[in-house]
């Protein structure tokens, strides 16, 4: 148990239901480890989300949290709402490469920007894994995706990049592999005063291949 008394099933969530081997699955794991080592009381923790495989993994982790899925992109608008109605919850919105870096970039740009108290992570496995692998904007250039078989002709988003350039005042990049560097990077996130980005490369195991990153 924790100082508060809670132990590390009280902030799991659901049995997931993403593929086998899925590096989103061991950031949903980091997250509970985080968010148990930092005694942080459940119910004094807000999870968003917006649409894609990375969308879906709140179900994964701190069931006992309130939570809200919202449409693709538009994560950063809610969590602002929510802030501005609730100002004593920890906010985590929880993203992915193609809801942060494509339809939703100009809001994570502002949200940025603003510097909202928040953490904001991005499950970035470079492609658009829930429909089937299609290049995405973090796809490296020249990789062969679903919808790029030739090989993806574009260059790719770096959203740590993004995020510095917008005025980002904490920004890192973990890798799902690493559970305690990437428990620590959460760790240090949630304790962080202002927008706490993180971008967590975690290569899709059923669309990609193993030159991913």
């Amino acid at each position: 148990v924790n100082e508060l008394g809670y132990t590390k099933a009280d902030y799991e969530g659901s049995i997931s239901t993403l593929c086998a081997g899925c590096g989103h699955d061991s950031i949903s794991g980091a997250i509970v480890m985080a968010c148990h080592e930092l005694s942080i009381e459940p119910h004094k923790i807000a999870k968003l989300s917006g649409i894609g495989c990375s969308s879906k993994a709140p179900t994964y982790f701190l069931g006992k949290s309130h939570g809200f899925n919202s449409v693709h992109g538009r994560m950063p608008s809610v969590v602002t709402g929510a802030a501005m109605a609730n100002r004593n919850l920890l906010y985590l919105g929880v993203s992915g490469d193609g809801d942060t870096a494509s339809i939703g970039m100009g809001q994570f740009a502002h949200v940025a920007r603003r510097n909202l108290n928040m953490v904001y992570i991005v499950m970035n496995n470079g492609c658009y894994g829930l429909t089937k692998g299609q290049v995405a904007p973090t796809t490296p250039t020249g990789d062969k995706t679903k919808s790029t078989f030739w090989g993806n002709p574009e260059p790719s988003v770096d959203p740590c990049e993004l995020a510095i350039s917008t005025g980002a005042t904490w920004v890192a990049r973990g890798f799902s592999g690493d559970m305690k560097n990437l428990t620590e990077m959460i760790t240090d996130g949630l304790s962080h005063n202002g927008f706490s980005f993180l971008n967590v490369m975690s290569p899709c195991v059923t669309w990609r291949g193993d030159d991913q990153f």
